[in-house]
């Protein structure tokens, strides 16, 4: 048994959910705010048989795609002021972070 910890950016979130579905499998969804750009996120929590883990990772693959996006930094504080770009630069969010557990027990009453 393995838990599949997926973080995903919003714009994702529906698709992978539907897709995840559509393949039964179970997930629980998070609301999450990501610390770099402070954006919102989800977080899948999906628990799954070893053997379908693979699987898993190929829905969150195919349904979570990085994407170039402008962005307005956030201003330092306290920080040094010198090194601050004060306009917004592009970057690239999206994709999907994931991490697999092991799961020594598992109880569902």
């Amino acid at each position: 048994m393995k838990l599949v910890v997926a973080v995903v950016q919003d714009q994702d979130s529906n698709r992978l959910s539907n897709a995840l579905t559509k393949a039964k499998f179970r997930a629980t969804k998070l609301a999450s705010t990501g610390g770099f750009l402070r954006s919102g996120n989800t977080t899948f929590l999906i628990g799954t048989d070893d053997a379908l883990v693979a699987s898993a990772l190929e829905l969150i693959r195919d349904n979570c795609r990085a994407r170039e996006q402008m962005v307005a930094p956030v201003s330092p504080m306290g920080g040094n002021a010198d090194s601050y770009i004060p306009y917004p630069v592009e970057v690239e969010v999206g994709g999907a972070t994931v991490f697999v557990l092991p799961i020594e027990q598992f109880h569902h009453f």
